[in-house]
């Protein structure tokens, strides 16, 4: 601005003539008339540096504070966590991992929004102290967003889909889920891709823009079910009591017992054939624990009928019946009719004798 001033007063309007020699008076008149304007305007600039300042300097603190309350609440979570980790609240709780990648997540989301907010708001109140209008800066930024939004929408569905299914702890890390396009037990849930460990060790990334349904085979509990299949002519008094003293026995034991939730249940007659008879033995677990459930029970119960001599289908063979006595006349043949010379067929076959010879 100085140098304006003094290219201004010593410039000649008229570009015909020959410009005048700068002298000593013209150059104090020009920095007088720049000394007079920084005086009367370093007020404002002054006014507009503290101001800028003051909200860069309270958007960064306030940017630190808040990601540093947010990392503390997440701290404060994965402390939990561990503390319930191996304990029987722990097992009906959600394990380390599974809360540690929860907590992660939602920890980058809040940090991710607080800071957007926060810095965006200070780039907003910095453009109006320069006394800029945001009203077209605002309706580009409009624009601009819808145009990413419908270009990117995938991303952007499996973005919120991401961020619904963490904060509904809908399923997470250890899980067992069934996601329609993709079946499996959970290794790592992110905000836009799952990732699935399928029965034969394949790896599956699903988006979560893509899950319309989710069958989670970990939550709440699980139901233990087990089919006894023994021989129709069993007592089936018997056989209840000892399914009864089974389900009694691996209740106290360990760690079955922290397993269960319920007792082992007879419900009965599942369905009786010609030959067999199915009696139906459900119990009530926890989440995830019910094929060891049913494996140990089977091997009781097995154990159990054979000490009680409780026959299964399947099991020992019926010894052999005794055959009756063969008929010594079974294989001998019917006499024949040939046999005798004097019947009819022996006649009838017989040759014709020659005739006599009568010139004798």
């Amino acid at each position: 601005m100085f140098l304006s001033v003094l290219s201004a007063a010593g410039t000649d309007p008229d570009p015909t003539k020959s410009p005048k020699p700068v002298t000593l008076d013209d150059a104090h008149e020009s920095a007088q008339n720049a000394a007079s304007w920084v005086e009367e305007n370093w007020s404002t600039w002054l006014a507009i540096g503290l101001r800028i300042l003051l909200i860069v300097v309270i958007a960064m603190v306030l940017r630190v504070l808040v990601r540093r309350t947010i990392t503390k609440f997440i701290d404060r979570m994965n402390r939990t966590a561990q503390a319930v980790d191996g304990t029987a609240l722990g097992g009906l709780l959600v394990n380390v991992e599974r809360r540690r990648q929860r907590s992660q997540a939602i920890g980058s989301v809040l940090r991710s929004v607080a800071s957007f907010l926060i810095l965006g708001t200070a780039a907003l109140m910095v453009l109006s102290t320069f006394e800029i209008n945001l009203a077209p800066l605002l309706a580009s930024a409009g624009v601009a967003g819808v145009a990413i939004g419908f270009g990117a929408r995938n991303l952007v569905t499996d973005f919120l889909s991401g961020v619904f299914m963490i904060l509904e702890d809908q399923y997470g890390v250890g899980d067992s889920i069934d996601a329609g396009v993709a079946s499996g037990e959970v290794v790592e849930v992110g905000l836009r891709v799952t990732k699935l460990r399928g029965d034969a060790g394949e790896i599956w990334y699903v988006r979560n823009g893509e899950v319309k349904r989710i069958g989670n085979l970990s939550q709440g509990w699980s139901t233990a079910g087990v089919d006894v299949t023994v021989r129709s002519d069993e007592d089936l008094d018997k056989v209840k009591r000892v399914l009864g003293e089974v389900g009694e026995r691996i209740g106290k034991d360990e760690p079955w017992n922290e397993q269960l939730w319920g007792p082992v249940e007879v419900l009965g007659l599942d369905s009786v054939l010609l030959d067999q008879m199915v009696v139906r033995v459900s119990a009530k677990t926890m989440p995830g624990k019910s094929l060891g459930v049913e494996r140990e029970l089977r091997w009781r119960i097995k154990r159990a009928f054979d000490e009680e001599g409780i026959r299964i289908v399947g099991g020992l063979p019926l010894p052999p019946e005794e055959a009756p006595a063969a008929d010594p006349t079974a294989g001998m043949a019917a006499p024949s009719a040939y046999a005798s010379t004097t019947s009819p067929q022996s006649l009838t076959a017989s040759p014709i004798p020659p005739p006599p010879n009568l010139s004798k």
